[in-house]
């Protein structure tokens, strides 16, 4: 009995969408969902595991263009500062304000990306080639990217959604950040998750 209440539940809560697909969401203005975006880093340890952390303040706008994604525009902005590394010792050493702010690692600094050309590969494929910037430096970073689908109206809210994930590479030094190599690996691993949604009025 409990069971079948909650399936009864959960069908008026989220309709079957298996019948009729979704519209999907319209070209405009969007900004990332703080609830549902990550951005997480790797990178290799002493070659024994791959040392990871996040960003726990990524904002970000998306000027989204439906009917041709290539020409959409992506600005993101992250603050160095809110870098999570969960290092087990906190009364040894705040690790997570060194990484953001100590000269040999983030500065303080203010990291954005900035998209320059966004080239679709498949029908849910592509890249976004833009300007990282971070440490003062900018350099070209390209992300491979895959569309998860959008929301005219998203079952929950009601409201137009869309939802993406990514993946890409760099090398740190590019951007002078050399320290501990080649202890540490130079090349780092970004993986994003976001939903992107209708900034409120």
């Amino acid at each position: 009995m409990h069971r079948l209440a909650f399936l009864l539940l959960l069908s008026a809560a989220v309709p079957a969408l298996a019948a009729e697909p979704p519209k999907p969401a319209p070209s405009g203005k969007y900004i990332a969902d703080p609830a549902h975006t990550s951005l997480t880093w790797r990178i290799g340890h002493f070659g024994l595991s791959h040392y990871t952390a996040r960003f726990t303040s990524v904002s970000a706008t998306l000027d989204w263009n439906a009917e041709m994604p290539g020409g959409s525009a992506l600005k993101v902005d992250v603050d160095p500062k809110s870098v999570r590394t969960d290092f087990p010792f906190p009364e040894v050493e705040d690790f997570d304000k060194k990484i953001g702010t100590a000269p040999e690692f983030l500065a303080g600094q203010p990291i954005s990306f900035v998209a320059k050309d966004i080239t679709i590969e498949g029908d849910r494929t592509g890249s976004v080639t833009g300007d990282l910037t971070f440490r003062g430096e900018t350099h070209p970073v390209t992300l491979d990217v895959t569309f998860n689908g959008s929301f005219a109206e998203h079952p929950m809210d009601k409201t137009p959604r869309l939802g993406f994930s990514a993946t890409g590479k760099l090398r740190r030094s590019d951007w002078g950040l050399d320290f501990a190599r080649p202890a540490l690996d130079d090349e780092v691993e970004l993986l994003i998750e976001t939903e992107f949604l209708v900034p409120k009025s």
